[in-house]
């Protein structure tokens, strides 16, 4: 159990780590509207991070299902959830993580699942 929890925090603490510094490094502000080739980059940049943290959950927590990668997709779409209804300004990378990066910390996790023939839904 506390490989799994370590894991979640892991995995949490790579997407949120590298959020921060795409966002720092770029000046850009998160709530800030933004050109479109930002937006583009972000999501491809969040789909790389929020991939490695579903695989690295599943690295951690060597657990045979997917259950924690839904724990942190769950995370990563709560926290969003409720910036979006909290923050002011543009929404758009609320929205990216809700919708985008979220599952795709779950396909990181089917991912070393599927790699290790492990694979149970």
């Amino acid at each position: 159990m506390v490989k799994r929890i370590v894991g979640v925090i892991a995995g949490y603490g790579i997407f949120v780590v590298s959020s921060l510094l795409l966002f720092t490094l770029s000046g850009q502000k998160p709530h800030a509207q933004a050109s479109t080739g930002f937006q583009l980059i972000t999501a491809l940049y969040g789909i790389v991070f929020s991939f490695l943290s579903g695989f690295v959950v599943q690295l951690i927590a060597k657990h045979k299902t997917l259950a924690v990668n839904y724990a942190l997709g769950l995370i990563i779409a709560g926290f969003a959830t409720f910036s979006l209804f909290k923050a002011t300004g543009s929404h758009w990378t609320q929205l990216l993580a809700i919708f985008i990066f979220a599952p795709v910390s779950i396909l990181g996790g089917l991912f070393w699942l599927k790699r290790l023939g492990k694979q149970s839904l």
